[in-house]
């Protein structure tokens, strides 16, 4: 086991949809022998004391406890992960009888997400101010700098996000676009989040913002209503697997 902060209670809920326009039955798809769920859900488990996988398909609820894990089923109309999160919170203390402090968003389809990961986001919830935690990479690289399906971070000297974007930001106006990678620092946005759980419950409540609709990006709507997410930097890189040809790749 990786050493886990204490006094909190933390549980980690992995959101797992079957219908996926791009890839359907994506948390199923077999790698070296097994459902991809399967190896996010073992990966969580070498941190997290509870992990329930949160779906909308009995396919996935099955294989779940077939492999000796916890799922709950959740509504199929949820728009994110972040949604189906919230409500998996509120059927998981009913089921278990008891409360949680900080949640989880373990992304379903980065099947090697490391556990130092997970830790680096909870050890965020020792200051009692956090409210939301999330991770970054450093990156020189121009395909990720300039790739729109890489969203991008900017933080503050406080170790907070200052805004995300499918841009390249920071804007290096003194500077030609092939020199930017090596004239400022650019942070990747590495999509795994833990909210105090009241926090959870109430983004979720909130109307779509102006600019999370002009971005496609959830976490500005957060931002924009005055909540802090705190920022933590990991080496390493998730692996999502978006599309059967990820799949391959991998």
């Amino acid at each position: 086991m990786f050493p886990m902060p204490t006094q909190k209670k933390y549980i980690g809920i992995i959101p797992a949809r079957y219908a996926s326009t791009r890839f359907p039955g994506k948390p199923l798809a077999i790698i070296q022998g097994k459902p991809m769920i399967l190896r996010v859900y073992e990966q969580a488990t070498k941190v997290l004391d509870t992990v329930y996988v949160a779906t909308d398909d009995e396919r996935i609820f099955r294989a779940v406890h077939e492999f000796g894990g916890k799922a709950i089923m959740t509504s199929p109309e949820h728009s994110s992960g972040t949604d189906r999160c919230a409500e998996a919170i509120k059927l998981v203390e009913k089921e278990l009888g008891e409360q949680f402090d900080v949640v989880l968003n373990i992304q379903g389809d980065e099947p090697f997400i490391e556990p130092r990961q997970i830790t680096l986001l909870m050890e965020c919830f020792e200051q009692p101010q956090t409210q939301i935690a999330t991770l970054v990479k450093v990156t020189s690289l121009a395909e990720d700098i300039f790739n729109p399906n890489r969203p991008k971070v900017v933080l503050g000297l406080n170790q907070e996000a200052l805004y995300f974007s499918r841009s390249p930001i920071p804007y290096v106006c003194s500077k030609e676009k092939e020199d930017w990678p090596m004239a400022a620092e650019f942070y990747l946005h590495i999509g795994l989040y833990a909210f105090r759980k009241d926090v959870l419950l109430e983004i979720t409540r909130l109307p779509q913002s102006f600019l999370e609709k002009a971005e496609s990006l959830e976490q500005l709507r957060w931002l924009e209503n005055g909540f802090h997410i705190a920022v933590r930097t990991t080496t390493y890189d998730s692996f999502g697997i978006d599309t059967p040809e990820d799949l391959a790749r991998l």
